[in-house]
C-alpha cells in the first residue's frame, strides 16, 4: 500500500470516464487497497480512483467509522421528493467548499474483489458521498452540479488559489 497524490482540478484524469473493471487481478487488489489506506484519514469521506490518477470504475468511502469499498458502482436509486443543499467539498478542489443540491437518499451497486454483489445506500452524508464518488468515475466534478452563480464564485477562487 501506498499513500498516493491527490490529482488536482485541471488534471485531464478527472474529466474522462473511468472504465468498467472487467478482470479483478494483482493491480484491481491494488487499487483497492491505496482506496481504503488514502481514505483512512481525518475529513475524508470519499476517494475515487481517478483522484489518485487510475482511470478504472472504483471508490472508497469512510462514512461515520465505516469504511469500504465498491468496484464497477452503478447509481440504481436516489430519493425523488427529497433533497439537501449543503456545502460541499473535494480533495480534488482542495480549500473550498460550495452549497450543492444532491438527492437525500441514494443507493449503488456494484462488486467486491471477489465478484460478489455490494449494494451501498444511505441517507445524507453517505448518499452525498455515493453521488459525488460516482460524478467522479464518470468525469463530473462537483462544480458542475453547482448553480451558475455559486459556480462563478467557484471557478474565480480555484483561479485566485492558482
Amino acid at each position: 500500500m501506498a499513500q498516493r497524490n491527490i490529482r488536482i482540478v485541471g488534471d485531464p484524469v478527472l474529466r474522462t470516464p473511468c472504465d468498467p473493471i472487467t478482470t479483478i487481478d494483482d493491480g484491481v487488489r491494488q487499487l483497492v487497497a491505496d482506496l481504503l489506506e488514502n481514505v483512512d484519514q481525518e475529513g475524508r469521506a470519499g476517494l475515487a480512483a481517478n483522484q489518485i490518477g487510475v482511470g478504472l470504475r472504483a471508490f472508497s468511502y469512510n462514512i461515520d467509522g465505516k469504511i469500504g469499498y465498491v468496484l464497477n458502482p452503478k447509481i440504481v436509486e436516489l430519493s425523488q421528493d427529497e433533497f439537501q443543499d449543503g456545502d460541499e467539498g473535494c480533495l480534488s478542489v482542495p480549500q473550498l467548499w460550495f452549497p450543492t443540491r444532491r438527492a437525500w437518499y441514494a443507493r449503488c451497486v456494484g462488486i467486491d474483489l471477489d465478484g460478489n454483489d455490494v449494494v451501498i445506500e444511505g441517507e445524507e452524508l453517505m448518499a452525498r458521498c455515493i453521488q459525488h464518488e460516482c460524478d467522479h468515475l464518470d468525469g463530473i466534478l462537483y462544480l458542475d452540479r453547482l448553480e451558475k452563480s455559486e459556480r462563478k464564485k467557484a471557478m474565480r477562487a480555484i483561479r485566485n488559489l492558482g
